[in-house]
């Protein structure tokens, strides 16, 4: 209802949506449609990029559950996604961690030059680079998307929220499984940077710019460089309620 009330409000933007959304039968042909005209190009052409995103949700089902959680969780906790419609054309975000859950079945599938093909294409299109191998849950919020890094060993549960130009990269300095663990409902803050295989604990809250070398306990706050904790423990996800403030400024960053 949404898409054609805009439709009918803007005639340039009927030649968006009546492809888009209005001429697709459900969610799961519009995201294929969206996702195949975004990652298709002159190399690798859109009806390819079709045909794979089909077999994808034929073989994995519940990632088009996750896709909608994914886009639900938007709308209830992004200020800026006023509707349905808008994060699912026009958020780098969602947009990425979709193309992500195709390149990470691909590399599922040992089809990992094709994988990280579309890994680099989403990297071009969104300026988020999400590792194929990396694992992410469901209802992740990428606020505004830009510059976010995910590390090949990185994991990221359920419900967490990543805001621009964060990091979960390793150090540098080894191999194997040198990336963070992101637990459920935490929430990451603008610029901060979260580096090697620490956890960051269930509920836990990064400031933004913070430098994090060391685990997070489960509902702590920290901030600075080097994170350390500010303030007491506190309740509830943060990433929920998309609470940024830190409960104390007498810290030195």
């Amino acid at each position: 209802m949404r898409a054609q009330a805009l439709s009918h409000r803007d005639e340039i933007l009927k030649d968006l949506l009546r492809p888009s959304i209005l001429d697709q039968p459900d969610f799961a042909t519009a995201l294929g449609f969206l996702l195949s005209r975004k990652l298709g190009g002159d190399l690798i052409r859109k009806a390819a990029i079709l045909g794979l995103v089909r077999d994808f949700q034929r073989a994995r089902p519940r990632a088009v559950d996750a896709a909608a959680a994914d886009l639900r969780a938007l709308r209830e906790r992004d200020p800026a996604a006023t509707d349905h419609v808008t994060p699912f054309l026009f958020f780098k975000g969602f947009q990425a961690i979709q193309s992500y859950r195709v390149a990470h079945w691909l590399w599922q599938e040992n089809r990992r030059p094709l994988a990280h093909y579309i890994q680099s294409r989403a990297s071009e299109l969104f300026a988020v680079d999400i590792h194929p191998a990396a694992r992410l849950g469901q209802r992740i919020l990428f606020g505004h998307g830009t510059g976010i890094v995910v590390g090949e060993t990185a994991v990221i549960e359920d419900d967490v929220a990543l805001l621009q130009n964060v990091t979960l990269g390793g150090t540098g300095r080894e191999a194997g499984d040198r990336h963070p663990k992101v637990r459920r409902g935490a929430l990451i803050g603008t610029g901060a940077k979260v580096l090697g295989n620490i956890e960051i604990g269930e509920g836990a809250r990064v400031g933004a710019g913070s430098i994090v070398l060391r685990p997070v306990a489960p509902f702590t706050t920290v901030a600075g460089n080097p994170a350390r904790p500010v303030g007491d423990r506190h309740e509830g996800l943060p990433s929920l309620t998309m609470d940024q403030s830190l409960p104390s400024a007498d810290y030195i960053i």
